[in-house]
């Protein structure tokens, strides 16, 4: 494992935090204020502290010094200023909890966590948690208003798919930035790796070097997506914790596509739907920067998208469309609204349909496309070989 290469001054907001609280301080800004107002703060924290008075055995200084200690030190490490209360509570399984209070550090330790770690890997354990309130205190409670925001379900029967998917990723990312509380506390990015493999296993040795081995050899073909509900897989947090921990310059692409994946129709998350309407409307200014296909009638079309389309809106890129970007039904999706502009006008149908056909081909899309027109327009072989020479003979898309 690698020697200490962090400070506190690296515990950052990950970007999907970033462009999560950017999307609700603009889209939703009444529910934003009612996030962040004074009447919501007390109203937790009166709840917090009851709770905690009613579930839980505090520890003191006095009769559990080790521990205190050990919580002074992660504090210090991670630059925190602020009291810490301890408290136990009787669970089967290791586990702790902050319970958020402003100003004030609240934590909750579960199962046998003071009898099974060593001393870094109670660091760890307390750094991780001390994270949390480290990030829902900075940037004034940014990302802890839109941590409530995602997850408040009162008086909500079914919450939108979008915003269900956003605060499950959310919640993925925020355990990952907690991770790397845990690395800092503890000095030592085995000892954050070891502690969650004790907790999820409940193994009383662990072996870090051995397990990130072993973490890394699943291909990216068998390694997949998160499924995490609430943490990511526990494989996929060590590799995470130990490439920030080196400064791993492509720590974040590595992350978008281990938690979040391509652009996928069935699972958009606020951010995405923002990504696929921008690339819809772009997509649209591209296919109609072709004079052959642009008439009254497609850009009627397009504005039955967009009504405040223009000839002038900014195109395309068709480069950034690529596999691992944009799922298959994502892609499908896109080459639809090709077609809704193609159909719209039966005087430019044939080059509109070459016109889908080459931009089709950018993305190696050809293929998909095509079986498109063979199901959905019932068009035959000589239809499909003539409008493919005619796509070729135009050039580029």
């Amino acid at each position: 494992m690698h020697a200490q290469t962090r400070d506190a001054d690296a515990l950052t907001p990950l970007p999907y935090h970033q462009e999560i609280v950017a999307h609700l301080k603009a889209a939703e800004p009444e529910v934003w204020a009612w996030a962040s107002s004074l009447r919501v703060q007390a109203a937790h924290a009166a709840d917090a502290r009851a709770q905690l008075l009613r579930d839980t055995y505090r520890l003191t200084p006095a009769a559990h010094p080790a521990v205190y200690a050990a919580a002074a030190l992660a504090c210090e490490r991670l630059g925190i200023k602020a009291p810490v209360t301890l408290y136990q509570a009787g669970a089967n399984a290791m586990n702790a909890a902050l319970y958020y209070l402003p100003g004030e550090v609240h934590v909750v330790l579960q199962g046998a966590i003071l009898e099974r770690l060593n001393d870094t890997e109670l660091l760890a354990v307390l750094g991780h948690e001390f994270a949390h309130y480290r990030l829902w205190s900075c940037d004034a409670g940014d990302y802890l208003a839109a941590d409530r925001i995602l997850n408040h379900n009162d008086g909500v029967a079914v919450a939108p798919a979008s915003f269900t998917e956003s605060a499950r990723l959310y919640g993925l990312h925020t355990e990952l930035y907690a991770d790397r509380g845990a690395a800092l506390a503890a000095g030592d990015c085995a000892a954050a790796i070891s502690t969650l493999v004790k907790v999820h296993t409940g193994i009383a040795v662990v072996d870090a070097a051995a397990y990130l081995q072993q973490a890394l050899e699943l291909d990216d073909t068998h390694a997949r997506r998160s499924a995490g509900i609430s943490h990511p897989e526990t494989y996929l947090r060590s590799q995470a914790v130990d490439m920030w921990w080196r400064a791993d310059a492509g720590l974040d692409d590595w992350l978008r596509q281990r938690l979040r994946g391509p652009l996928a129709l069935h699972r958009l998350d606020l951010t995405d739907q923002v990504a696929l309407t921008r690339i819809t409307r772009r997509l649209i200014t591209h296919f109609l920067q072709a004079d052959s296909v642009r008439g009254e009638k497609t850009i009627a079309q397009a504005r039955a998208f967009f009504p405040d389309w223009t000839p002038d809106d900014e195109s395309l890129e068709l480069a950034t469309l690529t596999a691992d970007r944009l799922d298959p039904d994502t892609m499908a999706y896109l080459h639809y609204v090709m077609l809704d502009l193609a159909l719209c006008d039966g005087d430019v149908r044939d080059a509109a349909l070459s016109r889908a056909l080459r931009i089709a081909r950018a993305w190696d899309g050809v293929t998909a496309l095509t079986h498109i027109l063979k199901r959905d327009l019932k068009m035959n072989k000589r239809q499909l070989d003539k409008l493919a020479r005619s796509s070729a003979q135009a050039g580029k898309a």
